[in-house]
């Protein structure tokens, strides 16, 4: 799984998707069918074809495995499958619930995730309305108890200090609440490097603070940008 890709291009620099780690699931029966629900990380279109072609594969005696996925910082990749049911009654329903859901007050900004629904019919007909229903629920249910995570784009940024000064400046640094990222050291310089918003507002207060904690003599770098993914809290 490529969690380490970077997105040069994205307008985010923050959204919410799954805690890294094993498939997600849940369960839930409507009129004797069982929908279980599978949540996926994933972070890219091959990936999540691929998780639903495995689940095929596992439920293979299921008469359904409704599938939607969203991609991506912006969630430019959008994608929904009824797999057999009527359409517009799982795959779309299933979506919504993705790109509905709120991961805090007023904010919908989940991605990253397949949603697969494995249904095992129970003999009673469900309707239309009952299937979109069901499906929605199914994978709302599933987000209600799943762990997720802020994906945050931050700016690895080099400082090069004198040997000497690099302990008092780090430990200032890190006083003032920043994220330290990888430290490697040179024939001349120790070079610190800071992880920090990629923003241009948020890399001006952070060089406006290290020239004042360094008199101006430390000097902002940036690099390269990476996602990482950041607890609630």
């Amino acid at each position: 799984m490529a969690d380490d890709a970077v997105f040069p291009e994205s307008r985010s620099t923050v959204y919410t998707t799954l805690a890294a780690g094993p498939q997600f699931r849940h369960e839930i029966e409507v009129k004797r069918s069982r929908f279980i629900t599978v949540l996926h990380r994933t972070a890219d279109e091959g990936s999540a074809r691929s998780v639903v072609a495995g689940l095929r594969r596992e439920f293979h005696d299921a008469r359904h495995h409704c599938s939607a996925f969203v991609l991506g910082p912006d969630r430019d990749v959008q994608r929904s499958n009824d797999d057999g049911e009527p359409s517009g009654t799982a795959g779309l329903p299933m979506l919504d619930a993705l790109l509905k859901r709120e991961t805090a007050p007023g904010l919908t900004d989940l991605s990253d995730v397949t949603a697969v629904v494995v249904r095992y019919f129970g003999g009673i007909l469900l309707g239309a309305g009952g299937l979109v229903r069901a499906y929605s629920e199914s994978v709302s249910a599933a987000l209600d108890r799943a762990p997720l995570v802020h994906r945050r784009r931050l700016r690895i940024c080099a400082v090069p200090v004198p040997h000497t000064a690099a302990g008092r400046l780090e430990n200032e640094l890190r006083a003032a609440g920043y994220v330290m990222a990888e430290t490697s050291y040179e024939a001349q310089t120790t070079v610190l490097r800071l992880a920090l918003p990629d923003d241009p507002a948020g890399l001006a207060r952070a060089a406006e603070r290290l020239a004042a904690l360094s008199a101006g003599t430390a000097e902002l770098l940036p690099e390269e940008s990476e996602w990482i993914d950041v607890p609630f809290g």
